[in-house]
C-alpha cells in the first residue's frame, strides 16, 4: 500500500503476505500485530495460515478467543481459515485440491478490507498460491548476513552478491504471473528485525547489501522489530503490544490484577507498541481508512 491508487476501497479485499523461507524471523508475530492493528483500526480483517501443521497463526487466533471469554470482553477477532495440504498421491490432483481449498478460504473472506495470509517457510505449491495472491508480501529479515541469504547467494568473504535467492526467484515468477494475467505487480517490502547483538559495522555492511539487493531484485526496506520476550509472553494469551492499553485501565485493570498481572503494560510493551506502529506507518497502513 504504498501508493494511494491502493487503498483498500478500490480492491476489497487487500492481501497481505508474510513470506520467507527462513524460520525464525517473525512471521507470525508479524502477521498477528498487523492482523490486530487493522481491526484496530476498524477495518474487517479475514487471516489465511498456509502453514496448517505448524499452525502458528491458528493458535494465536484460538488463543486470543479463549481469553476473550476468559475476561468477559470482546477482543478483536478476524475470520480465520486454515489450509491443509492435499493428502492425494497425484501432483496434478493435489495442486487442483490445494488451489481449490484456497480459492474457498478467499471466497469465504471477500467481505474483508484486508487478508493477511501466514505462509510456510518452505518452497511448497500452497506457498506459491499464496504469493502469487499478495498485493504487499512482506518478508521478516534478522539484521544477519545469515539471514540475507534468503533474498540472494552472498560471498560472505567479500561481502558480495553473486545471485539472487530461491526465494527471490519464486516471488519474482509470482510477480510476472501477476502482471500478466493484468493485476498490479507484489509491493514487495522487506522487514529489518534489530538485533540486539550486531556489532555497528557489521549493520552499516548489511544496510548497504540491503539497498544493493533492493534496487536489483526489487522491494523495499522497512523497521521491524526487535527481539523482545513480551512478543512470546502475550502470544499465549492471544494478546499483542497493541492490546495492552486496554488492558491497563479500569476493569480490566482489576482483572489482571486479580488474576493476569502479566498483562499490565511496562516500558518493554510500550517500547513494542511502538515498534508495530512504526512498522504499519512505513507500510502505509496508517494512511488509509475502512470504507
Amino acid at each position: 500500500m504504498q501508493r494511494s491508487s491502493n487503498r483498500p476501497e478500490e480492491a476489497v479485499p487487500y492481501v497481505i503476505v508474510i513470506g520467507s523461507e527462513k524460520g525464525g524471523t517473525g512471521k507470525s508475530t508479524t502477521a498477528v500485530h498487523l492482523a490486530v492493528a487493522l481491526m484496530k483500526l476498524g477495518f474487517r480483517v479475514g487471516t489465511i495460515d498456509l502453514d496448517a501443521r505448524q499452525g502458528t497463526l491458528s493458535a494465536f487466533v484460538r488463543n486470543r478467543a479463549s481469553y476473550a471469554e476468559q475476561l468477559g470482553r470482546g477482543l478483536e477477532l478476524p475470520k480465520h481459515r486454515a489450509i491443509e495440504r492435499s493428502t492425494s498421491g497425484e501432483r496434478a490432483a493435489a495442486e487442483a485440491d490445494e488451489a481449490g481449498r484456497l480459492q474457498d478460504a478467499f471466497d469465504d473472506l471477500a467481505d474483508c478490507h484486508f487478508v493477511v495470509v501466514d505462509t510456510p517457510g518452505s518452497d511448497t505449491y500452497l506457498c506459491r498460491l499464496g504469493h502469487n495472491r499478495a498485493d504487499t508480501l512482506i518478508t521478516p529479515l534478522n539484521d544477519s548476513f545469515l539471514d540475507i541469504g534468503v533474498l540472494a547467494q552472498i560471498n560472505r568473504e567479500r561481502r558480495e552478491v553473486e545471485a539472487p535467492s530461491v526465494y527471490s526467484q519464486l516471488v519474482w515468477e509470482q510477480n510476472n504471473q501477476r502482471v500478466v494475467t493484468g493485476r498490479p505487480p507484489i509491493d514487495w517490502v522487506v522487514l529489518r528485525n534489530r538485533l540486539a547483538h550486531i556489532e555497528a559495522r557489521n549493520m552499516r555492511e548489511i544496510s548497504a547489501l540491503l539497498d544493493l539487493l533492493a534496487k536489483r531484485i526489487g522491494f523495499r526496506t522497512a523497521p521491524g522489530i526487535s527481539e523482545r520476550v513480551v512478543f512470546r509472553e502475550l502470544f499465549m494469551k492471544g494478546l499483542t503490544a497493541l492490546d495492552l492499553p486496554h488492558q491497563a485501565g479500569g476493569q480490566a485493570r482489576g482483572q489482571a490484577r486479580g488474576r493476569d498481572k502479566g498483562a499490565l503494560e511496562t516500558s518493554s510493551h510500550a517500547a513494542a507498541r511502538q515498534e508495530i506502529q512504526d512498522l504499519l506507518s512505513a507500510i502505509g497502513l496508517f494512511e488509509s481508512q475502512p470504507a
